[in-house]
């Protein structure tokens, strides 16, 4: 690890003066850094290198409120394991606080924060080693996972310069609820739904996300569903603890007998991003709640994947991991 400079501002006004802009990035490799959790990591292993960090953990964003309409403002700061036990998120949002407890230890729960989490980055074994090229960490240096080793990336969103896939578990919950993430700079302040928010590779990998220098992520914001939402996440994977999806499935359903009148679904460890699957709901919505019709809408879903010799089996798993979530909680409601 290299050495830096570090601050730490007592308020957001002083930590967005602070802080470099895309248009005068005076601070070479500035970084915020919170609970640590992803950024730490990379630089051990020399991923990143920032010449500056900047530590927001003493700005006053680590709190979960509840809207008048119902829904929840959760502040930027609040740590996993505060938002997965909270008991309004545990009865109202049961998706939300599973997909949580579903990810990494109690350890790195209790010191991970909501912001850092909607940033963290692919684990995909080029990118974590700069003895490789990579797209994503060094532009234009090309792929090898595409023709490397690559079981465990995505199959969704992919392109010819990547096929890292998205991690977290946390945001593939947030993905299905519609959260918006708002976000504060010199220049102001702006919200942008959550589907809007990650960017697919492309031909620029490196970019990722819809931030720029000197943004900070300050709350994140989810309506309130309609009464009587059932929802459950389901995370497949090699191990039962502390492993990253091969498939997973975030499912908030409303029924009304055996009719589905609400449905809102997304998945993660199969794409580059956490993965709505817009299709699914389109198809099921209003329909009657049957296996056979769940079964058609994931094959609609996973038509459109894009496997590699070595994670195909992903395409028939992220299937029956959906059809088993939605007979699951369809059947709950």
């Amino acid at each position: 690890m290299k050495t830096f400079d570090y601050s730490k501002p007592n308020n957001l006004s002083n930590a967005l003066k602070e802080a470099p802009t895309s248009d005068k990035l005076d601070v070479p490799n500035f970084r915020f850094i919170a609970g640590g959790t992803t950024l730490v990591d990379l630089m051990k292993l020399n991923v990143e290198a920032p010449s500056t960090l900047m530590d927001i953990t003493g700005l006053p964003l680590d709190k979960i409120e509840t809207t008048k309409q119902g829904g929840l403002k959760i502040g930027a700061l609040v740590r996993n394991s505060d938002l997965a036990n909270h008991p309004y998120v545990k009865t109202h949002y049961a998706a939300l606080s599973e997909a949580i407890l579903a990810g990494a230890s109690t350890q790195l729960r209790n010191r991970a924060t909501t912001g850092g989490n909607l940033l963290q980055r692919t684990r995909c074994s080029y990118f974590r080693d700069p003895a490789y090229a990579c797209n994503k960490r060094e532009p234009g240096s090309g792929c090898p996972a595409i023709e490397g080793e690559h079981r465990n990336l995505a199959i969704m969103g992919t392109s010819e310069h990547c096929v890292a896939s998205n991690p977290s578990d946390m945001n593939v919950a947030l993905m299905a609820l519609d959260a918006k993430i708002e976000i504060e700079s010199k220049s102001g302040n702006r919200v942008v739904a959550i589907t809007e928010f990650y960017k697919e590779p492309g031909e620029t990998p490196h970019i990722e996300t819809v931030m720029q220098p000197g943004e900070i992520i300050t709350y994140v914001h989810i309506d309130p569903l309609p009464a009587g939402t059932i929802s459950q996440y389901l995370k497949l994977r090699d191990r039962a603890s502390y492993e990253f999806a091969l498939a997973s499935a975030a499912v908030f359903v409303q029924m009304n007998g055996n009719r589905i009148s609400f449905l809102r679904v997304a998945m993660g460890g199969i794409g580059t991003k956490p993965w709505r699957a817009g299709e699914v709901e389109k198809a099921l919505e209003g329909k009657n709640a049957d296996t056979g019709a769940f079964a058609a809408a994931a094959e609609k879903l996973l038509s459109n994947a894009k496997p590699l010799r070595d994670n195909k089996f992903k395409v028939e798993l992220a299937k029956r991991c959906l059809i088993h979530s939605l007979n699951t909680a369809t059947s709950q409601a």
